[in-house]
């Protein structure tokens, strides 16, 4: 199918469900390389889970060391070389793999003008004021992160997440990056966040480039929490 939430309730069995996956996935020519992004303590646990269920599977399991800087390249150079079943990391390890700085800059200008659209539309049905000045508070924080990532642009001779060859995007405890700026034209919507969480929107941009790499098939999130406070987290 395509992109899958799993929301079954905590203790439902997510991760087995997760590796099998995975591993069918691969053996139906669906997949080639999964990556499980699991919260940093239960990386081990989940590895284990992986090999209770499928012993013969080639895996490559993140260690603490192998994302210090000095290691961190080698160990994206293992992932993007290596023909693994699946690769098992941290939250904060994927944190660490950029995007490339072509694709930032793509989607933030794209962001861009889908609020100078916003503005443009509600001044021309004479909206609130209220209303477009949050607009243009956005299209500021925009601008300015996009200034930042021209600026950046060459700085540092890194691995890219596009590089590493990955076609399928595991994320247990996916409620962990909901709080993402939601951009929308609707008013008096309850529970909106005008701001964002850095690894929120880090994800974003990786779940954008599996979308178009695998056509909206390549993205699974799974939590026991899906909502928590507003529909806006959905």
């Amino acid at each position: 199918g395509g992109n899958t939430l799993l929301a079954h309730e905590v203790g439902a069995g997510k991760p087995f469900e997760m590796v099998a996956a995975a591993m069918e996935g691969k053996r139906l020519g669906l997949c080639n390389k999964s990556m499980f992004a699991v919260p940093n303590h239960i990386i081990d646990q989940i590895a284990a889970d992986f090999l209770r269920l499928y012993p013969s599977a080639n895996i490559l399991v993140a260690q603490k060391k192998d994302f210090k800087m000095r290691n961190r390249k080698k160990f994206c150079a293992k992932i993007a070389t290596g023909d693994y079943d699946a690769v098992i990391i941290g939250h904060s390890q994927l944190e660490k793999i950029p995007i490339s700085q072509e694709r930032q800059e793509r989607l933030l200008q794209e962001q861009l003008w889908e609020v100078i659209e916003g503005i443009e539309e509600v001044s021309r049905s004479r909206g609130e004021r209220f209303t477009i000045k949050q607009h243009e508070r956005t299209k500021k924080r925009l601008e300015a992160r996009l200034e930042k990532v021209r600026e950046g642009k060459g700085r540092d001779d890194v691995v890219t997440f596009e590089q590493l060859g990955v076609d399928r995007l595991f994320v247990d405890e996916a409620h962990n990056y909901k709080n993402l700026f939601v951009y929308t034209k609707m008013r008096n919507v309850a529970g909106l966040s005008t701001t964002e969480a850095q690894k929120s929107n880090d994800l974003f941009l990786k779940c954008r480039y599996m979308d178009k790499l695998t056509g909206g098939k390549g993205v699974i999130f799974a939590t026991g929490t899906p909502v928590s406070n507003s529909m806006t987290e959905l």
